[in-house]
């Protein structure tokens, strides 16, 4: 028999929240995250989008001491953040054997590119001798799991995973696999992104992957599944779940929030960046993510969408998720809140699962704001602009990224 795999705990720092229920009641709302950029002026460097997604009024002393953040990238600060936030969520004490069975899965699209970046103009202005020492510790991808463990004292197994826009969604159901196959008893899952830096930005703007169209009106900028969509917006942010054995939970006395109950993973097998015309990575994640969760489709109540907002994605999921649910798939509620958090490409899965979870436990879905003109190439019920009560069953969360990865992991009520 499969063990059941719980949540018991959340924390998030994103453009709509710096926490979960701050973040859930913006959702709700339909409250926008995103804003004028402001970790760097666009006007100065040339770039055309000015609006990202960031995390405003974030101060990492709140977490750790100012010595630690200095030395810290901020996709790891927020890490930190987010990882004690949703211990405290769990009541989660981690003393004695226990922390050898509680490991960490953080996962990031890029890593400490701030620092890399900042580092590099110190080499080239200042010379060798005033690089930080701390440059690779604070760039290295793995850092932010290392750095949750060091902090919450897990000492079993930690990792981090890359799949660009899909790392964090790779990264729970990876955790859900090391907790079934008995190698852990919990885990810190999930991910951190700060990625709003010139370089990455002029990269995106000049793959003409970001809207640029709302500069002055930001609030209107990312429309998923809108006729009118152009663009995808920059986001940062970090979100983390605590994960379960049933046993390990129940055991300790934990308030279960809802089961992680399948993952699917696959590839398109196609090109870097667009996705594959059919959607075949995104039919067999979703296939197999069913399938893990001993579910049939007709089970399905709602979906959280990638729908980052961009032409080819939104338009490649909408026919996946005909080419899995049939005819049923125009009634399906299926959102995307990227709507409003924008999109915090590795960390976006997790923030995601995150609210699919609150999905299960309040009974309601946030909305799909931006959502005026529809196109008749993506006829899905995306929950226009208010949030809806649901009713009971599976939920999925679909994440892709550049080189064809294609993720999706499937919640459900607990039942002991």
């Amino acid at each position: 028999m499969v063990t059941k795999v719980v949540i018991t705990g959340m924390g998030t720092l994103n453009p709509v929240g710096l926490g979960t229920e701050e973040t859930w009641e913006g959702l709700l709302a339909g409250r926008s995250g995103i804003g004028r950029t402001q970790a760097f002026d666009p006007d100065e460097w040339g770039i055309q989008t000015k609006i990202s997604g960031e995390v405003i009024g974030f101060d990492p002393e709140q977490w750790m001491n100012r010595k630690e953040a200095r030395r810290l990238d901020r996709f790891s600060q927020l890490s930190v953040a987010a990882a004690k936030q949703a211990v405290e969520h769990a009541r989660l004490t981690l003393e004695g054997d226990d922390r050898y069975e509680v490991g960490t899965s953080i996962a990031t699209g890029v890593g400490g590119l701030g620092t890399i970046i900042e580092q590099w103009e110190t080499l080239r202005v200042k010379g060798p001798r005033r690089v930080s020492p701390y440059t690779v510790p604070m760039m290295m991808p793995n850092a932010a799991a290392g750095l949750v463990a060091i902090h919450l004292n897990c000492w079993g197994p930690s990792f981090a995973t890359a799949s660009a826009c899909a790392s964090s969604a790779d990264s729970l159901g990876l955790a859900m696999e090391m907790i079934r196959t008995g190698r852990t008893k919990a885990m810190l899952a999930g991910g951190s992104e700060s990625a709003i830096v010139p370089i990455c930005v002029a990269s995106f703007d000049q793959a003409h992957a970001l809207t640029s169209t709302h500069n002055d009106e930001p609030t209107k900028a990312s429309r998923p599944f809108d006729l009118n969509r152009d663009g995808f917006v920059l986001s940062e942010g970090a979100a983390v779940l605590v994960l379960e054995s049933e046993e390990f939970a129940r055991a300790r006395g934990a308030t279960i929030l809802a089961e992680l109950a399948g993952y699917g993973v696959g590839s398109d097998g196609y090109h870097v960046t667009a996705p594959e015309p059919g959607g075949r990575g995104a039919v067999k994640a979703m296939q197999d993510a069913l399938k893990d969760a001993g579910a049939s489709p007709d089970e399905v109540t709602y979906i959280n969408a990638h729908g980052t907002s961009t032409q080819l994605n939104d338009r490649v999921e909408t026919l996946a998720i005909y080419k899995v649910f049939g005819e049923a798939a125009s009634t399906i509620p299926v959102s995307s809140t990227k709507s409003m958090t924008g999109h915090l490409a590795g960390a976006a899965g997790a923030l995601e699962a995150l609210i699919c979870t609150k999905v299960i436990e309040t009974g309601w879905a946030p909305p799909t704001i931006n959502y005026d003109t529809p196109d008749p190439k993506c006829a899905v019920d995306c929950i226009p602009w208010e949030a809806r009560q649901m009713k009971d069953g599976l939920v999925l969360s679909n994440s892709f990224g550049f080189g064809g990865h294609s993720t999706c992991l499937a919640f459900r009520r607990y039942v002991p």
